[in-house]
């Protein structure tokens, strides 16, 4: 299998989440037969992409997602490339009334990838497929990947240090066209916290109050599918964000213990809770 002669078996894949505590993603990632077959017949005449086709890819990158809830990115990023790859290249030539829907499929895949590269700080990269995500979700006009794309930027901003960029890419998540109530609330949220680390004290407490009228009309919602951990108790830890840089530790240090105590448990340890549990930690010493 390593040499690529042979197919993981799904019993393998199963032996593998039980042993890695995985939840069964891994196998989430491997096509059935009949599956296997659907997305050959697709690529072999994309003229005749089917739903079943778009359905199977799109549980597939389902599966890789919740493979970044458990295990380090790096050994999830080579599988998550080829993949993104050969959905972009049948998206190029697909045609019918499925088209739309792979097109969503591939801006969500092409997003994953540039967060995966993010979380590895191949910040270069990432942003070149984000922005390609953005241009994908604006083409069938999704706004939720959209603002996702563009939620990402954010955070890649955070890693470099760049205060007005965390405020730049999270103003504009917050304010597209089509975005979730549970997102633009993360977004102000985060978009706050650079802004009051730029200086911009007044415009980052106006942020957080206009981010407070939404947290009732968010938790009304489910979170969307493509941002499924935006529940209230993830914008908790986006609360602590925004009150560590308005210099409010102790608040800062209730909301991401709270947040971080609030997420399910297959989420509790997941690589990317590293940052808020650091922000955390400069919280409790800055008090």
């Amino acid at each position: 299998m390593l040499s690529g002669k042979q197919q993981p078996s799904p019993k393998l894949a199963g032996s593998l989440d039980d042993l890695l505590k995985t939840g069964g993603a891994l196998a989430g990632t491997l096509l059935d037969t009949d599956d296997r077959s659907r997305v050959t017949r697709s690529v072999a005449n994309p003229s005749r992409l089917d739903a079943g086709t778009v359905d199977a890819l799109a549980g597939v990158l389902a599966a890789y997602r919740r493979l970044d809830d458990t295990v380090k990115p790096q050994s999830v990023l080579p599988a998550t490339l080829t993949q993104m790859n050969e959905v972009t290249h049948l998206l190029k030539a697909a045609r019918g009334p499925q088209r739309d829907r792979l097109a969503e499929v591939a801006s969500e895949f092409v997003q994953f990838g540039g967060w995966m590269l993010a979380q590895l700080r191949q910040d270069a990269k990432a942003v070149h497929l984000l922005n390609d995500a953005v241009e994908l979700a604006d083409e069938v006009g999704n706004g939720t990947l959209a603002a996702q794309a563009l939620n990402f930027k954010g955070y890649i901003a955070r890693r470099q240090g760049r205060p007005r960029g965390v405020a730049r890419w999270y103003s504009a998540a917050a304010y597209t066209l089509g975005a979730h109530p549970a997102q633009r609330l993360g977004d102000m949220l985060q978009a706050a916290a650079g802004m009051a680390e730029s200086g911009e004290r007044d415009d980052a407490l106006r942020l957080v109050e206009n981010a407070e009228r939404l947290t009732a009309a968010a938790a009304e919602l489910p979170p969307p599918e493509t941002a499924y951990w935006l529940t209230p108790e993830f914008n908790r830890l986006n609360m602590g964000l925004a009150n560590l840089g308005l210099a409010r530790y102790t608040d800062a240090m209730d909301h991401i213990t709270a947040g971080l105590a609030g997420l399910p448990d297959e989420l509790r340890d997941a690589p990317w809770t590293w940052e808020h549990r650091d922000a955390r930690q400069r919280a409790v010493a800055a008090r």
